[in-house]
């Protein structure tokens, strides 16, 4: 059987804490106390779980720390599975298999960042606060709109003893993104994180702004639209020597799946960035929320690309 060249990290969970009603923050470190592939801000990792689950994780702690890789985990009893394994079958010994660390959030120096997270959202912008507290620049607010008890708490605590953090309890009502946000100007950067309809409101709050000074981490993949106009195509997968003919309205990722090649998968929506693929030939249809304009010049997600026209030669 051919495979995707799976780089996986071994750990060992050294701690887990309870951060709030459902969530439970783990601590991994290397079995053996070495530094861990570094990550950048805001990254990622997938954690391999039984039975083939892989699951993404925003890394908490600020890339500078190297001996380690924090995440926070939100048990949702009517997901896919991932969070239940972690959350009731996981203890402190257990050894998990990771990816390398990838994507993460652009910090440029000179610059006000204003972030903004919904919930369980705050967790990339732990390491973004943590790396620019780091680098000596502590211009930035972040404000955390939730309902009730406050997730991850005691990290933001500190944030909020130096005016830093700002918590709003949707309980009394939703708060106004447009005054978080303010006027758009040179030198500001506003990121949000946050469930499907904060996520809304925030691009209609920033309708106004340059696009190069917005970004935004999503948790839940956009739904699927059927594309009326998706042809069958040629995939070619170059090292497994294989020839697949994908009829419209198939997914990639499930065409390369039937004849036997493994390519890690995670989101299924195309905005984790697990299945990535290098193209070697041909021009696919881009439908991700990841890969930015120079990475789709030679790479794809199989999870929901498709291809211009009529034959794919991909690195499998």
């Amino acid at each position: 059987m051919a495979a995707t060249a799976i780089t996986t990290v071994a750990t060992v969970v050294k701690r887990i804490e309870t951060a709030g009603r459902g969530i439970k923050y783990f601590i991994l470190e290397d079995p053996d106390g070495w530094e861990l592939p570094p990550a950048q801000p805001g990254a990622h990792i997938d954690v391999y779980l039984p039975g083939g689950l892989v699951r993404t994780y925003s890394l908490c702690n600020g890339p500078h720390i190297e001996n380690r890789y924090e995440f926070a985990v939100k048990h949702e009893e009517a997901g896919r599975g991932g969070s239940t394994f972690l959350y009731n079958k996981v203890a402190v010994g257990d050894k998990l298999g990771v990816s390398l660390p990838r994507g993460g959030i652009r910090l440029p120096p000179n610059t006000r960042h204003i972030l903004i997270a919904g919930g369980i959202g705050v967790t990339p912008f732990l390491s973004v606060a943590s790396s620019l507290l780091h680098r000596g620049e502590p211009n930035f607010m972040l404000h955390v709109v939730a309902r009730g008890e406050l997730p991850l708490a005691r990290l933001l605590a500190p944030l909020q003893a130096r005016e830093l953090a700002r918590v709003y309890d949707t309980t009394g009502g939703r708060p106004d993104l447009r005054a978080m946000i303010g006027s758009a100007a040179p030198g500001i950067q506003v990121i949000c994180s946050g469930p499907p309809g904060m996520l809304d409101a925030f691009g209609a709050a920033t309708r106004d702004w340059p696009l190069n000074q917005l970004h935004i981490e999503r948790f839940v993949p956009p739904p699927l639209v059927f594309d009326p106009d998706a042809r069958p195509y040629t995939l070619v997968l170059a090292r497994a020597g294989k020839t697949l003919e994908v009829p419209a309205g198939q997914s990639m990722l499930s065409a390369i799946a039937e004849c036997g090649v493994q390519v890690p998968t995670s989101c299924g929506g195309g905005i984790c960035g697990a299945c990535r693929v290098r193209v070697l030939e041909g021009h696919p249809l881009h439908h991700d929320r990841f890969l930015s304009p120079v990475e789709r010049e030679h790479n794809l997600l199989a999870c929901v690309a498709g291809c211009a026209d009529g034959r794919l030669v991909l690195d499998l």
